[in-house]
Parts: structure tokens; sequence; C-alpha cells
């Protein structure tokens, strides 16, 4: 079954009354989850109102029932990944096992030089990623555990109180050399970043080759989605979207170049039928970002159109 989930930049204007209203609009439409990003601040001004990340998510657990939720994702970068697993564990147990632990090396530069956070280069964050795979998995996996890392260690450490269970690890990216090696090896779920089918489709090959490496089935990784979506409500709208986004690309566009940068376009339908062929290829969730957090119009929409089409299933 595709599961249909909401996408929030926390950064771009999330505050706790638009907070509320999403979740209550994505409750009330039968969306499966609700993601959102972990940031500070845009890679460009202007600066917008912007949640902490964890507080966000204690009061999703406790003002929610059904979804799932979690970040897509957070940084190894913001925090010792001591902290991280021990907040993951207390909101997943507090929500009652709705929790999605999404973590990723982090890549904005800005947001740090701002907020004085060291942003290391490429293969260090990377480096430091593994290292917080590796520890919240032992973390997980309970007893005392000691790690000697590139850049964290442990000694003696133990996650207490216990957690109801483990909480599922996401690992997003679309890079073939570093982030599906990871997925392939401490992953439960890996997510795709606005990738078009064609690349989806060799990312998620590539991934069955790198399970069978580690002594894992297909099966043990869930396929997901994060993208964009363009939407109209009619067919007679397309011509005006495709104008507006080649204004803003500076040339005549047709949908087919839209969906060829990863994006879901057109009307309910034609939607419908795009998420078929990422399902078709083995996508297991889709998760569509939204951008206006005031007005819940297309959220009611898409729930109305989608929703019943792809959870019924």
């Amino acid at each position: 079954m595709m599961q249909i989930g909401l996408m929030v930049e926390g950064q771009n204007g999330l505050n706790w009354e638009r907070w509320e209203r999403i979740l209550e609009h994505a409750e009330a439409g039968g969306y499966q989850c609700v993601f959102r990003s972990d940031h500070y601040t845009n890679p460009s001004p202007p600066d917008l109102d912007s949640l902490e990340l964890w507080t966000s998510l204690t009061y999703a657990a406790s003002r929610t029932d059904n979804i799932e939720f979690g970040p897509l994702v957070s940084p190894v970068t913001f925090r010792h990944p001591t902290m991280t697993v021990r907040q993951a564990a207390a909101v997943d147990d507090l929500s009652q096992g709705r929790l999605i632990l999404g973590l990723g090396a982090g890549w904005q530069q800005r947001e740090h030089d701002m907020f004085g956070v060291p942003f290391h280069d490429f293969k260090t964050r990377f480096a430091m990623f593994t290292d917080a795979l590796e520890i919240t998995t032992r973390l997980y996996a309970g007893g005392s555990v000691d790690y000697a890392g590139a850049h964290f260690s442990l000694a003696g450490a133990t996650l207490l109180p216990r957690p109801g269970r483990r909480t599922p690890i996401l690992i997003g990216g679309n890079g073939p050399k570093r982030t599906l090696p990871l997925a392939a090896r401490y992953g439960d779920e890996w997510n795709a970043v606005y990738c078009p089918l064609d690349v989806y489709k060799e990312r998620m090959q590539r991934l069955d080759e790198l399970l069978e490496a580690n002594g894992r089935k297909p099966t043990d990784v869930k396929r997901s989605l994060m993208t964009g979506i363009r939407w109209v409500k009619d067919e007679r709208d397309i011509a005006g979207l495709l104008a507006g986004a080649g204004k803003r690309l500076g040339k005549e566009v047709a949908i087919e170049d839209l969906t060829g940068m990863g994006l879901l376009v057109g009307t309910s339908s034609m939607i419908a039928e795009q998420i078929d062929r990422y399902a078709e290829a083995g996508c297991e969730r889709v998760m569509l970002q939204i951008m206006d957090y005031d007005d819940m119009s297309l959220v009611d929409a898409l729930a109305a159109d989608l929703i019943p089409q792809f959870h019924r299933r």
C-alpha cells in the first residue's frame, strides 16, 4: 500500500499556530504521516519563524493520535548523537510508537555559521554521521555500550529508561556512493529527495545490491520519496502552471520537464498516475512538500482526492 503524507519545512515560517493547524488537517484528512525539516533558517534571507525540532515533535506526539511523524532529517552536526537518541526514544514512547528517526549529515553552511555550529567538510560530516548511526544502533540494542569513533565515543553508556521499541531509522538522500551504503547498513527506511522516476529506479536497484552485500533482504528497508507538488484543480489551468514555471526557469517547459526534476505535476488524477509509477518501482511512501502553512486548501484537496485512492488499496 502506498502511504501519502506531508513534509513541512520547519524553518520556512513555522510557528505554533501553523504547526497546530497542519497537524489538525493532516489527522482529519487521513494522511499517514507528517515529517518536518530540522533547520535554524534557510540558505538565503529572509529569515522566518522556525520551531525547534524536538520541541515541536513532542507537541505532535501529545496532540495527535494516528499519524507517524519525525525529522526529515536531523543533521548530526546540531546535536551529540546520544542526545538525539535519548530525545527520539522519549518522543517515540510518548507517541506510543509513531516516531520515525530521520538522520542526516547536514548540508547548509549559512545556518551553521549564523548560530556558531561548526560546519566541517563533506568527508568529516559523513564520518560523524557514520559514528552517530553506529552509536544510535548500539544504544537501541541495549546494555552497556563502549564505542571509540572518529568523532564521537562512548564509555559504558546505557539508554535508560529502556524504550518501548527500537525507533525506526530513516536515512535520506539520493547519493549512491555514501548515502545508500549507510541506508543499506543502518536504515529501516530510505527516503529519496526530489528524485526523478528513472533515477529512483536506479537507486532502488543499487540499494538492493548493497542490502544483499550486508546480508539483508530488500524488504528490510522501506522505500519512500519526498518531493514537491505543482497542483491545479482543472486541466484548463495546466497552461498557466507551465507558463509560471517557465518564467521562473527562463525557458518554455512541458510537464515532462517538471516531472524530470522529480516534481509531481498536474491535476489530482495526473498526480495519482505519477505516484502510481513510483509505487510500481517499489516506493511505499510519498511525503508531499507543502509551503503554505496558512491556507490548508491544497492539503484538504489532496486528502479528498488522493488518500481514498491509495489508502484503501
